[in-house]
């Protein structure tokens, strides 16, 4: 982008607009999430069919989030901020208006793909934000993310306490958020690339730079759909505990997974990435571990909720790291959403795979493995020349700080 200088209440300015983009893309979410039963119902497909159909949404965005950087070097962070988080909030209305499996799946690939490169877009301007401010705010952004998902999720469960026709809600839902998206678009900071700035290719492999942090944000992604898919489900099965207590482990996980993330940006500025990943590592590791060896449910759901704990700051430094790690920021952004996006995707189907050869308790063991991954290789966050909140941390090299 353009050496511009930009006066510190417009880059703050923008830090709140990007925020509630985050949140706004949260909420598209979990309106989605808590709707899936009526649209299975009116698709008329079988369980089956509908795990299908929801493999779509990360194929979507696999192939499509490589074209995020092109858009935005055409059309400039503000135009294309503004222009693919309205394509997502509007997606919402496509997945309910599917008839049959076929329409379903074209219309959650859709689904997917505007996600995809939305997010890509808003990762990216958030990494230049909090290089302008010299302080982390990814970790925050990615709280936002969450708050958005719970607001979503809660008009959705009272949505269908109703009864409503998914249709009339998405629609309602998809013009509130298309708007609140699209106004606090007016605020971003406009970051254009420079006259003799080559335009990244419309669509290339995640750069070398971007897969080992890509790798990092696996094993933290790959913890988290563990969690939260199986967590009731381990409790109900593997400990025999009630219907009520085994989502109680669920909304333990979330709960502290969203507040680590509200609280982590404060937590990296004084240890820097690497220390902080090595850390929350080790409280995800000890959290796998209460979970496999535990005896009752109080001791397994204080696992979840270490495993919430230290997974929450990962993946957003994972995208402040590969913003920092080559000459194409939106281009290495993509190629770690992309890598985390499929860890989402095989996550809980490989779970259920391990648990069906073995056990689900032998399914944990290979959680606390991956979260063991995360202590041990959080040098590779070095890659990002500072800590994600711009001052330098002893723990970490020290590389010039790029500004695109």
């Amino acid at each position: 982008m353009g050496e511009v200088v930009y006066d510190q209440r417009e880059v703050k300015r923008s830090r709140y607009a990007v925020a509630t983009v985050f949140a706004v893309h949260g909420a598209v979410t979990g309106s989605f999430a808590t709707r899936v039963p009526w649209i299975q119902d009116h698709a008329s497909v079988s369980a089956g069919q509908l795990g299908l159909a929801l493999a779509f949404p990360a194929i979507g965005a696999s192939v499509a989030m490589p074209l995020a950087g092109s858009v935005s070097h055409r059309f400039g962070a503000r135009a294309a901020l503004r222009g693919l988080i309205a394509l997502w909030t509007l997606a919402l209305t496509l997945p309910a208006l599917a008839p049959n499996l076929v329409t379903l799946c074209m219309a959650l690939f859709v689904y997917g793909a505007t996600a995809g490169m939305a997010d890509v877009a808003m990762n990216a301007l958030g990494v230049e934000i909090e290089s302008l401010l010299d302080k982390s705010i990814m970790s925050g952004l990615h709280g936002m993310w969450s708050a958005g998902a719970l607001v979503g999720s809660a008009a959705g469960t009272v949505a269908a306490h109703l009864g409503s026709d998914a249709r009339l809600h998405h629609a309602l839902a998809a013009v509130a958020l298309t708007l609140i998206g699209v106004a606090a678009c007016q605020w971003v900071l406009d970051l254009r690339p420079t006259e003799d700035e080559e335009p990244p290719p419309r669509f290339a492999l995640p750069p070398k730079s971007a897969l080992l942090i890509g790798a990092i944000g696996f094993c933290a992604v790959f913890a988290e759909g563990a969690s939260l898919d199986w967590s009731a489900v381990y409790l109900r099965d593997v400990l025999d505990s009630s219907a009520g207590v085994a989502a109680a482990s669920t909304t333990g996980f979330t709960l502290t997974m969203a507040i680590a993330r509200f609280a982590g940006d404060a937590v990296v500025d004084r240890f820097g990435p690497v220390r902080t990943v090595r850390v929350s590592g080790a409280l995800a590791t000890l959290g796998a571990l209460l979970v496999v060896v535990a005896q009752n449910a109080p001791m397994a759901m204080a696992g979840f909720a270490l495993l919430g704990l230290g997974i929450a700051v990962v993946v957003p430094l994972c995208f402040a790291a590969a913003g920092r790690s080559g000459p194409n920021p939106s281009q290495a952004i993509a190629g770690v959403a992309t890598i985390t996006y499929t860890s989402g995707l095989i996550a809980p189907s490989a779970i259920g795979a391990v648990a069906d050869a073995t056990s689900l308790v032998t399914s944990f063991v290979l959680v606390t493995v991956l979260t063991l991954g995360l202590a041990s290789f959080a040098n590779v966050l070095r890659a990002s020349g500072r800590t994600a909140g711009g001052k330098a941390s002893p723990a970490d090299a020290p590389v010039p700080d790029r500004r695109p």
